[in-house]
């Protein structure tokens, strides 16, 4: 899968233009990045397509602590949309991830979320 076919599903799954896709693309990433530990961060990375694997840089190699609905928040407010728009965009960039990434890469990352999200995502 390239950027190009990830950003595409994000738009058809979450219902947004590409625009829309890339940038709530971009915030998810950013905001997994501050969710789960550095090394997981640079080896999910490793797995996805060139320029969707730029937005997940960990600033901290510690993963800071927060709920699905405080992630969703954070994308909300870092893509300057409402929560309902993020709801789906964050639903629908993780399912993409889901699908790009081998299944125990998946894993490895929803180790290190709550419960909830392997619930919330498709």
């Amino acid at each position: 899968m390239d950027q190009k076919e990830f950003l595409d599903s994000v738009a058809q799954r979450a219902g947004v233009s590409r625009d829309e896709a890339e940038r709530l693309t971009r915030a998810t990433m950013v905001v997994l990045a501050d969710r789960i530990s550095g090394g997981e961060a640079r080896d999910l990375a490793a797995q996805l397509p060139r320029g969707v694997r730029d937005w997940l840089v960990p600033r901290e190699e510690q993963a800071q602590r927060f709920d699905l609905e405080e992630f969703i928040r954070r994308v909300s407010e870092r893509a300057g949309i409402s929560v309902e728009e993020a709801t789906r965009g964050v639903r629908a960039v993780l399912s993409t991830v889901r699908r790009a990434v081998t299944g125990g890469e998946f894993e490895d990352v929803l180790a290190q979320l709550p419960k909830e999200f392997a619930e919330f995502i498709d």
